[in-house]
């Protein structure tokens, strides 16, 4: 194909879901970094917290000298902590604005261009509508502290399923409901979709992107496994491409890309983010996986000749 994929987007890896021994704000933070961002294949990348403050300083050197795009996901700090943006508990509601709040604080100082959050767990049909209110009011303290520093703020849609993260947000549909209303007075605010929740939610990638085209802010492509509860990365769990006993592989991928390219996320004037959030397993190292999303976006994106 004579049209690079670096024409319509900005190609990234989700750092900590790459190098899980990170996921913690600690272990070989630098070294993996300068991995992704020594590789030309990569526009862009999302990293979460460093706790350690001097790490955190050299981290910021090696960023700001490479020049990519740089996403920051508190959702690490989050299910960790088991900290929840929706929890009837008010003070355990405060513990998660507050920590959000200091990865806002930190995105800045990383040089990062946005926060992505997720919802906190899904309380049950009779508890919903209040879980909804209260994560609105969240978001809504969070996006007035995140755009006095100039910091978007993005919900990942998730699922809502036991033997995945089982968040409120959810099925596509409430989360752009939620985000409707939350535009009309922070135009900041935008949604996350997520290649390998879509088969968690049951939901058809074409739907699910159209459905979020006005509020799309980023997009993670990766694979799960659902049919299987015996498979060692049932689950939410981010396995390579292409496993047996998953979901999405090259075609799948194709064709969440062609849609992408329809709405217009991905364009030759303002190339939208896509990331990577795949994990190693069993024998699949960190070079692994990475080879492995590398070769699965070629061999999609060449079938993608009769669309550009």
């Amino acid at each position: 194909m004579e049209r690079s994929w670096n024409e319509y987007m900005k190609v990234g890896m989700v750092h900590f879901m790459a190098f899980p021994q990170t996921i913690k704000g600690e272990g070989p933070i630098l070294e993996t970094l300068k991995r992704i961002v020594e590789d030309e294949f990569f526009k862009a990348i999302e990293i979460t917290w460093i706790k350690d403050e001097k790490i955190r300083t050299q981290a910021r050197d090696i960023l700001s000298s490479w020049g990519g795009k740089i996403g920051y996901g508190a959702q690490p700090p989050l299910l960790l902590g088991k900290l929840n943006l929706n929890s009837e508990d008010e003070e355990m509601r405060q513990k998660a604005i507050q920590q959000v709040k200091d990865c806002l604080d930190e995105a800045r100082f990383l040089g990062a261009s946005s926060v992505a959050v997720l919802s906190g767990q899904d309380p049950g049909e009779a508890k919903r509508d209040r879980a909804r209110e209260l994560l609105m009011e969240s978001l809504k303290e969070l996006l007035n502290y995140g755009q006095a520093r100039d910091l978007p703020l993005i919900l990942e849609i998730f699922d809502r399923k036991p033997f995945g993260k089982n968040r409120l947000l959810g099925p596509t549909g409430e989360a752009v409901e939620m985000a409707k209303e939350l535009r009309e007075s922070y135009h900041s605010f935008g949604l996350m979709v997520d290649l390998s929740h879509l088969p968690l939610l049951q939901e058809k990638p074409k739907e699910a992107l159209i459905e979020t085209r006005d509020y799309l802010s980023a997009v993670h492509i990766g694979n799960c496994v659902m049919r299987d509860p015996n498979h060692p990365v049932y689950g939410d769990e981010h396995p390579p491409f292409g496993i047996p006993g998953g979901e999405n592989g090259v075609e799948e991928l194709r064709g969440f890309l062609k849609v992408l390219l329809e709405i217009g996320y991905l364009n030759t004037k303002n190339p939208g983010m896509v990331s990577f959030e795949i994990k190693p397993f069993e024998d699949w190292t960190s070079e692994k996986v990475i080879t492995n999303a590398k070769e699965t976006l070629q061999q999609a994106w060449v079938k993608l000749e009769d669309v550009l």
